[in-house]
């Protein structure tokens, strides 16, 4: 590997969410739904149909253009792509591929990737409509038009990314930029991202400003998750570097291949097709339109705090920890809980430690959303209330926190029924107390011999006979004055 450079360029492709309606069609663009159930004539291109343009995709589209410092077009237009698969009943996909026509050409995006910020050009980013979905069976096959015309972005970036680590922040990045711009859900289990992989090696020594010196392009088609870009982009840098090693490199033909996750391998499919292959002209049933500098603006000053923005605040205002602050922001369903909690003016601390340690883990061990969990942020908020007034203690807090998500019950109903309200009054505590120093003798003189630490015994002693209710900071500060006075 220290002989070569690794050069790898993304193609990704994100459905873009909650535009009612497909991209040229009336369709609507929605999940879930009987298959083949959400189409139109003009999806499935009948004679006679005429696409119109959705106005909500592209102020999406130009939205994510502005955010990754794209030059939009002063005039946009759309482009066919000529070519022909079940998933495309038209025979042509209407897309935008000549400059200037994209919604962006020629920005970049700065991200972290092991403690380093990377930059990686955008050499584009073109609206267009998806393709159909397919499933394949061992004697069969089914298609699903359901996702034909639903509203694609897809983004192009120079090969300026050397690993499968880069290449999977680069993608978490994007889809973070995605889901708190509104722009998409973003949801890879629902399909929303995928994305094309293209790898080649190179001597290290060489120039990798000079393209002549690029090696062979491998495309990887459609890798449905950021796990399976992280392995395809190791397995094929792999299956490069031993072809460089064997010889029989310079004879490889530029390709397309599959990721097959079972056998953990890249598949052959094709060879790789150039662009005037798919006969590029452009969309005639659709005319160009002006994007106005007026629009342009409004859509910047529409652009929300992105994880970033949000990030620094955590930090800077509610003093957070860099670790906090990133396990907050890199969902922005957590974020939007996190903030909600917020609002009912609790300790910023305290819900974030219950969100990334209690809260986080039970969504990662059921593999669900936090939109699906019963605990709300007034709920959460409540609890945090509960702590914070001694009604009870944190360690209580959090086994009610615990059980209030497997059962689903309300956290004030739990301490309730439980009877763990917190024992708060002087004159309980203090019999308990006395009684605990009664059973220990001892504990006074060796305390007063410098044995302080024994005190953390006497208020375990205290908590025992309590079943955990006293309050422990009362505790702890009558047991010393009452050590103090003997």
């Amino acid at each position: 590997m220290d002989k070569y450079k690794v050069l790898i360029g993304l193609e990704m492709h994100c459905e873009i969410s909650e535009t009612n309606t497909k991209v040229f069609s009336s369709a609507e663009n929605s999940y879930n739904d009987v298959p083949n159930s959400n189409i139109r004539p003009v999806d499935m291109a009948f004679p006679g149909t005429l696409p119109v343009v959705n106005k909500e995709a592209v102020r999406k589209a130009l939205m994510a253009s502005i955010i990754l410092g794209c030059k939009q077009p002063e005039y946009m237009y759309f482009e066919r792509k000529n070519y022909y698969y079940p998933d495309l009943p038209k025979g042509f996909q209407i897309t935008q591929e000549t400059k200037p026509a994209p919604v962006g050409i020629y920005g970049k995006l700065d991200f972290e990737c092991n403690g380093e910020v990377k930059t990686v050009r955008i050499n584009n980013l073109h609206l267009e409509e998806d393709a159909a979905s397919s499933d394949h069976y061992s004697s069969y096959s089914t298609i699903d038009y359901n996702r034909a015309g639903v509203p694609l972005l897809e983004l192009v970036t120079e090969p300026d990314i050397h690993s499968a680590d880069e290449a999977v922040a680069f993608l978490e990045t994007m889809r973070s930029i995605y889901q708190y711009s509104n722009i998409s859900e973003a949801d890879s289990k629902k399909g929303q991202i995928r994305c094309d992989v293209n790898v080649s090696i190179m001597d290290k020594d060489k120039d990798e400003t000079d393209a002549s010196n690029w090696g062979t392009k491998i495309e990887i088609k459609n890798v449905n998750s950021f796990g399976g870009v992280r392995d395809a982009i190791n397995y094929e840098i792999e299956r490069q570097i031993e072809a460089k090693e064997d010889g029989t490199y310079d004879e490889m033909e530029q390709q397309t291949r599959r990721w097959d996750e079972e056998s953990g391998t890249t598949i052959y499919m094709r060879s790789k097709v150039d662009a005037i292959d798919y006969k590029y002209f452009v969309e005639p049933n659709i005319p160009k339109f002006k994007i106005s500098k007026e629009w342009l603006e409004e859509i910047r000053k529409a652009i929300p705090k992105l994880a970033g923005e949000r990030k620094e605040i955590y930090i800077n205002e509610y003093n957070l920890s860099d670790y906090d602050a990133t396990n907050l922001v890199k969902e922005r369903e957590i974020s939007d809980y996190f903030e909600e909690t917020l609002k009912e003016e609790v300790d910023p601390k305290m819900a974030s430690n219950w969100i990334t340690s209690v809260i986080l883990g039970h969504l990662n061990k059921n593999d669900i959303s936090i939109k699906q969990i019963f605990v709300t942020p007034v709920m959460l908020s409540e609890l945090i209330k509960m702590v914070d007034s001694g009604k009870i203690s944190s360690k209580q807090a959090k086994e009610v926190l615990y059980k209030a998500l497997m059962d689903e019950k309300e956290p004030s109903k739990i301490v309730e029924e439980e009877g763990m309200q917190q024992i708060g009054d002087e004159d309980s505590i203090k019999t308990i107390v006395l009684e605990v120093l009664e059973e220990q003798p001892n504990a006074i003189e060796q305390y007063k011999n410098g044995r302080t630490n024994i005190v953390d015994f006497l208020v375990g002693q205290v908590m025992k006979k309590t079943r955990g209710q006293a309050n422990p900071a009362m505790t702890r500060t009558m047991m010393i004055e009452e050590i103090e006075k003997r």
